[in-house]
């Protein structure tokens, strides 16, 4: 298995190939690319760690070399948020970004499983999809906006707020991945209550997480170290159904085929081509309905944005 991490100099990047590299399954290749000249010695560096993955960076204009043959590719790159912006201000610079990395993906490995976690996902995801049906090789089975985070934040912030092991909690976070497209499924979650008033607060610091890091880190740089772990996490499962694995569930913005919008965060099977069902995401509350209204036109307007980037 090949696993292709693009833009892996950078602070998700870093984290995310030490987790690789000490959580692939055995005799699995990782490739690292930044154009950044360092990442060479990021791939040298990881190499020193006594796993039986293998490892090796490159750097430059071309990304070619990294993605060649790769079963998985995890996009990265692109600027981090800094404090007074939201995801839609890293729009300029990231569009073009994962426009050149979808073309090159496109020439390189078309049947890769691909998890775009570079923001604002709501609009990287469909800009990478548009790039793919120009080329004529866009498989909606294997294309994912990776908001793995979300749910571990969820995770995080219920197991805090009512004193139970993260471990044992799942909270399902259906819609998009900035702001309040950012929903998650409460009322879902197993064997623990919530008053009218914890549902709002939770929601609403689930959906503010990400401003909550970059004011913490006070303009030096957006969430890294929590945004690899959860890439890790959906990589690992990706890979697992890609080699066989049955009952890998996991979340991810995709094209799903939803009533609410092109792309949408939902449950997914996966399997050894990549999607293999997508679920139900099940019953709403009252709250969540509301919610999930009052989101989907600034969703699918990020979507939109993606879509006209490449056809203007």
């Amino acid at each position: 298995m090949k696993v292709a991490v693009i833009g892996a100099a950078g602070g998700i990047g870093q984290a995310l190939a030490l987790l690789l590299k000490n959580r692939l399954p055995a005799d699995s290749h990782l490739a690292l690319y930044d154009i950044a000249p360092v990442t060479p010695g990021v791939a040298a560096d990881l190499s020193h760690i006594p796993t039986p993955v293998s490892i090796k960076g490159y750097s430059g204009e071309d990304p070619s070399p990294a993605l060649q043959d790769a079963d998985v590719v995890l996009i990265s790159a692109g600027v981090a948020r800094k404090p007074g912006m939201d995801r839609s201000d890293l729009f300029n610079v990231n569009a073009g970004i994962v426009k050149s990395i979808a073309e090159k993906v496109a020439q390189c490995c078309p049947t890769a499983c691909v998890g775009v976690i570079t923001n604002p996902v709501n609009t990287t995801v469909a800009i990478f999809a548009e790039v793919m049906k120009k080329a004529g090789v866009y498989d909606k089975t294997k294309l994912f906006g990776v908001t793995t985070l979300d749910v571990i934040r969820a995770e995080t912030f219920v197991a805090d707020l009512k004193d139970k092991d993260p471990r044992d909690v799942r909270v399902p976070v259906i819609g998009g991945h900035s702001g309040v497209t950012i929903l998650p499924l409460l009322s879902q979650v197993n064997d623990i209550g919530f008053s009218e008033e914890e549902i709002d607060a939770l929601t609403r610091r689930i959906q503010n997480a990400g401003t909550e890091v970059v004011e913490a880190k006070a303009g030096a740089g957006s969430a890294t170290l929590s945004m690899g772990q959860a890439a890790c996490r959906f990589a690992l499962s990706l890979v697992d159904a890609l080699q066989g694995k049955e009952g890998v569930i996991e979340y991810a913005y995709v094209d799903s085929g939803s009533p609410h919008a092109t792309f949408f965060a939902q449950p997914l099977k996966l399997g050894k081509q990549g999607i293999e069902t997508v679920l139900d995401y099940g019953i709403l509350s009252a709250y969540e309905q509301n919610a999930l209204d009052g989101m989907l036109e600034i969703l699918r307007s990020d979507i939109q944005a993606g879509v006209d980037f490449i056809h203007d």
